[in-house]
């Protein structure tokens, strides 16, 4: 399996309330909502009939790195999201406190 980009073009879409990002399929992105000093990441949208698993996971880690910088807490609604930061211990400490997954 050849290495994946780990950093990818990556828009925050404020008036879409979402992540962005152009593969060859077309769009990913991630849908969210802010409340307090925390993003809720509620749905993931793909082109049909998208199957490449590592451009969700980078676009992911983007997010996670774009979460770090603005200094805010996660909260994974959308179960691959949750699944995302299971396979990914380093992310657990952008959860709330008391939020154990």
């Amino acid at each position: 399996m050849e290495p994946i980009e780990t950093i990818m073009a990556v828009k925050d879409n404020t008036f879409a309330r979402q992540f962005e990002t152009i593969v060859p399929e077309g769009m990913l992105s991630v849908e969210y909502s802010f409340q307090e000093k925390k993003i809720f990441l509620t749905k993931i949208n793909t082109p049909e009939d998208f199957k490449n698993q590592l451009l969700i996971d980078t676009l992911l880690k983007n997010i996670m790195e774009i979460v770090i910088e603005k200094k805010m807490k996660v909260m994974p609604i959308h179960p691959k999201i949750v699944l995302f930061i299971k396979k990914n211990p380093e992310y657990k400490e952008l959860l709330p406190p008391g939020i154990r997954i």
